[in-house]
């Protein structure tokens, strides 16, 4: 028996080639593709997403070339030029001192939008370690570090933006204007400062929280007990073996981020809070418009629509890159 079964195994007949006709039969359904390329095609294909993509690459090269093209500087004082209306010679208008007003907005978004991607860095950073370490070691670790969280959930979050902005505001001033200060911490000012260290205490808990839910559902998969076999450390699994897998929800949430961070920048803008004078924000333009808003309207059309347009925009391309990185959403 096992002879012939030896007989049939090495029948070099039984590995022959398939025929022309035999191929035709075979019918491919969909053609194998990677997971980042599968993602690609289905954000493509989400018409709104792609349409929010546009804007935003705009709207970032407006903000970043805008201010070149124009022939004022973002704070230029020119006398005879007050309060006067779009025109020609100024696209938006100029404010009560005759500054261009479209230099100022362009300015302000690029601060807006720089406040937004390194706030969404840093609140990344932390909470990606955070989440994978009380995900990955589980028990009284994980106890304690959600516990920390809901504590952090349970406050109020802008009254809490509020006293941290005033608390710092000082001490960081006392040593911007210490001789130790470095050069581009002068620049940033002390409101750009305080806004990042609201932004990296406090909004950094949601990614957290899906980083760890997506470690509990990672830890135990058979390529992490491999790795432990194999002698890797804990900070090894974490960082290149679990971490990476969650890669698709990081993005998301990174994304989503951005809006959430131009919006705090621009409250506290408007409040008071935030960019230090003559330097232009979004939310302090706002707020300057504020005072002649019956007589000068267009003063805060202009930086208020462009608010509007940055926190919708990226909003829509953020859902679209959800749906688009969920691999249950696969067609």
């Amino acid at each position: 028996m096992s002879d012939m079964i030896k007989s049939e195994i090495l029948d070099n007949k039984l590995f022959s080639p398939a025929s022309d006709s035999e191929k035709a039969t075979v019918e491919v359904m969909r053609p194998s593709v990677g997971y980042w390329k599968d993602a690609w095609r289905r954000l493509k294909a989400n018409k709104v997403a792609m349409g929010s993509l546009i804007v935003i690459l705009l709207v970032v090269l407006a903000a970043i070339i805008g201010p070149m093209l124009s022939p004022y500087a973002y704070d230029q004082i020119n006398k005879g030029s007050e309060n006067l209306p779009p025109s020609a010679q100024h696209i938006f208008g100029t404010d009560s001192l005759g500054r261009d007003l479209f230099t100022r907005t362009m300015i302000g978004a690029r601060i807006s939008l720089s406040v937004g991607v390194v706030a969404a860095i840093m609140i990344s950073i932390i909470g990606i370690l955070y989440g994978a370490i009380s995900g990955y070691f589980g028990g009284w670790v994980d106890i304690v570090m959600m516990r920390i969280i809901d504590i952090v959930y349970s406050v109020p979050t802008i009254l809490i933006v509020i006293l941290l902005q005033v608390a710092l505001k000082t001490p960081i001033d006392n040593f911007l204007n210490s001789a130790s200060a470095p050069q581009f911490l002068k620049n940033l000012g002390v409101g750009l400062i305080s806004i990042f260290f609201v932004l990296a205490l406090l909004y950094w808990v949601d990614m957290a929280r899906i980083v760890r839910g997506q470690i509990l559902a990672l830890k135990e998969q058979e390529f992490v007990l491999a790795a432990k076999v194999l002698g890797a450390g804990n900070r090894r699994i974490i960082l290149k073996h679990l971490v990476p897998n969650c890669i698709g929800q990081i993005i998301v949430v990174a994304t989503l981020k951005i809006p959430e961070a131009i919006f705090v920048e621009s409250f506290l803008s408007f409040i008071g809070l935030g960019v230090s004078i003559p330097m232009a924000s979004l939310g302090s333009l706002s707020q300057t418009a504020l005072k002649g808003i019956y007589s000068y309207p267009y003063m805060l059309f202009f930086p208020a629509a462009t608010i509007s347009i940055i926190i919708l925009s990226i909003n829509l391309f953020g859902d679209g890159l959800r749906d688009a990185l969920d691999p249950r959403m696969k067609k």
